[in-house]
């Protein structure tokens, strides 16, 4: 059973959230790159430590030039789905305000803010998300008494996990490997390289999720403006 149409009307939701989901995607088809381009890495020089003869100086080189390409193009699309993210939270906080009968616990300011922030950027964020969901879910408003007290999504508190743990370990990894110059040095970057692509590919696809999830709700509601009848039965 879904509530009665908001007062007023939500604005369009769907292509935002479409676009998000795209440069998502974007973003881990170029980290998927990345993690082919770190394995031949480690496999070209785990064959040149064995024998320095037996890997062609041109493949080393070509492999060089593909990592070096690969940095700009990640920080292009990562900043690229971030703009593009941020476009869709604003059009689903806006919505989310006109469902929502209670205030949304951080003003908007916060929505671009709260990621860089020191220490609240730990969970100003997730709250913001939090309370999207809780006002767009249909139901969620009426089985609580105010945005704070509201059961929390699981699918929200994965991807918000996910995002932390990728973070950390893509910023501890350009400290620690910022200078490395040795074979074995540059073989280990590129191993724990591996391991933050895969990471970061698991946040889009989480992220991808609550996109859609959220979209979803918010497309649901404006169904409901346009046909009340059909909806409320």
């Amino acid at each position: 059973m879904y509530p009665a149409p908001p007062l007023t009307p939500l604005r369009p939701i769907r292509g935002l959230g479409t676009a998000a989901v795209v440069m998502l995607v974007v973003d881990a088809a170029v980290r998927v790159l990345a993690f082919a381009v770190d394995v031949q890495r480690i496999v070209l020089i785990d064959r040149f430590l064995a024998d320095m003869n037996s890997v062609p100086l041109s493949d080393l080189e070509t492999n060089d030039r593909f990592y070096a390409m690969s940095g700009p193009v990640e920080t292009v699309a990562y900043y690229a789905t971030a703009v593009m993210f941020l476009i869709w939270l604003f059009r689903a906080r806006a919505n989310a305000e006109t469902l929502s009968p209670w205030p949304h616990r951080r003003a908007r300011p916060w929505l671009i803010f709260g990621w860089f922030a020191p220490i609240v950027s730990l969970w100003f964020p997730k709250q913001i998300v939090d309370d999207i969901w809780t006002s767009s879910r249909p139901g969620a408003i009426q089985e609580t008494g105010s945005l704070a007290a509201a059961r929390r999504s699981g699918l929200v508190w994965a991807w918000w996990l996910a995002w932390w743990v990728t973070s950390f370990v893509t910023r501890g990894l350009s400290v620690l490997f910022a200078n490395s110059k040795e074979l074995p040095a540059i073989r280990d970057a590129a191993l724990f390289g591996i391991a933050g692509n895969v990471l970061t590919i698991g946040a889009a696809a989480l992220a991808i999720a609550v996109v859609l999830t959220i979209t979803r709700f918010q497309d649901d509601h404006r169904r409901v403006a346009f046909w009340p009848s059909s909806y409320a039965m």
